[in-house]
């Protein structure tokens, strides 16, 4: 267990006291069928859950400055392990007071193994047992990441939740490459556990891999509870797969982990993906949609998806959504955003993305609200009728 270390003896008006470090915990609050809300502890602050995390990619949600994104509603940030090694390295972020202070980001932050980018974006990649050899795509360089290698890294970050290095299959992909890359993941996870250490105040998450394929799901899962670990993610999953098939996943994987630990769901997504997710018992998710969206003219609200380029927006007095309280919503018409856009003015990008990540945390926070009160299928209902009026009428 992550807190097995004992706590401290100090002197306190000549009372000897036993100081236990703060834990990293999981409380779940309340259920409505398999959905879930609570909270995560942690030293850096609490993170509500069912949780929306931005991505700070290369140390930085594109187009907002940190307390912008705190104040859309966002507890945890997402860091990149692969992006961060390469540039400005690990070793330096380190010296400079670790990520948090880097990015000025006090909250929590999660790191990422790796282990994605490696296989996504990296050149002439080598897979073996010890870890794998690649070239990076920024100049070429080469690198090794392993376990051992990964854990260090997110510990020079200094990542309040680390995940295992595992190795992820493009989908789709045949039953064999699938058990081979689930029972090397599962190696790994082990090898990260031992190089994690004890570490009282952070936490270590297992990934669970084995495809669409129930019975690996299974392994997988088995393996990882044996291992322990503070958190359990899905993985493998979002990866070319489908909505459907995705879904048909989930319906069973997270029911193989333990209940009494957060399930982060890696890698998405949309908002019908996120509400889908947290309907069959997710609790964390991540996604670089809500940015990346902001800053080539897209914008998710209540009705759907609105491209501000679209020439109909020209001469529109409205906001992107008369129900949203974002700034780009309260100060800033269509007809702004759309001149602004197609301008390639920078404020573009800062306004269209602060919109997407305050829907994000809105639709996040009427989950919580929802399941708290036992009415999550309402909630639900009521959330897929309005998106299915689409964004033709006025709002």
């Amino acid at each position: 267990m992550l807190w097995s270390r004992a706590g401290f003896t100090g002197k306190s008006g000549g009372m000897t006291q036993n100081i236990q470090p703060q834990r990293f915990s999981f409380s779940l609050n309340a259920t409505d069928g398999k959905a879930r809300t609570g909270v995560i502890s942690t030293p850096r602050g609490e993170i509500r859950t069912p949780a929306f995390m931005p991505v700070g990619t290369a140390a930085t949600v594109k187009a907002m400055m940190p307390e912008s994104v705190r104040a859309t509603g966002a507890d945890i940030l997402l860091g990149n392990t692969y992006h961060l090694m390469l540039r400005p390295t690990a070793e330096r972020i380190a010296n400079l007071g670790g990520l948090h202070k880097f990015m000025n980001w006090e909250r929590p932050i999660l790191t990422d193994s790796g282990g994605f980018q490696v296989m996504s974006l990296s050149e002439l990649r080598k897979l073996t047992e010890k870890g794998v050899t690649f070239r990076s795509h920024v100049d070429g360089s080469k690198h090794e990441l392993t376990p051992e290698r990964s854990m260090e890294i997110q510990k020079l970050l200094g990542s309040d939740i680390v995940m295992c290095f595992d190795e992820c299959p493009a989908l789709p992909a045949d039953r064999g490459r699938i058990a081979e890359s689930m029972r090397l993941s599962m190696r790994w996870a082990a090898r990260s556990k031992e190089a994690f250490g004890d570490r009282p105040g952070y936490a270590l998450f297992g990934i669970q891999q084995g495809g669409l394929e129930r019975d690996f799901r299974e392994e997988s899962a088995e393996a990882l509870k044996e291992i322990g670990f503070d958190g359990y993610a899905l993985g493998g999953l979002a990866v070319g797969e489908g909505q459907e098939a995705m879904f048909d996943t989930l319906d069973f994987a997270p029911d193989m982990l333990p209940t009494d630990k957060p399930r982060y769901l890696m890698g998405v997504g949309k908002p019908d993906d996120i509400v889908g997710a947290v309907k069959r018992g997710i609790d964390m998710m991540d996604c670089v949609l809500p940015s990346r969206s902001g800053r080539t003219g897209q914008a998710w609200t209540r009705r759907g998806q609105v491209n501000i380029k679209n020439a109909r927006h020209a001469d529109d007095p409205r906001p992107l959504d008369e129900h949203c309280t974002c700034p780009a919503c309260r100060n800033y018409s269509r007809a702004y955003l759309h001149h602004v856009f197609r301008s390639h003015e920078i404020i573009s990008s800062m306004l269209l993305t602060w919109h997407n990540l305050h829907y994000f945390q809105e639709i996040m926070q009427g989950m919580r609200d929802a399941i708290a009160g036992g009415r999550f299928a309402a909630w639900e209902k009521e959330f897929h009728d309005t998106r299915a009026l689409g964004d033709i009428e006025p709002l």
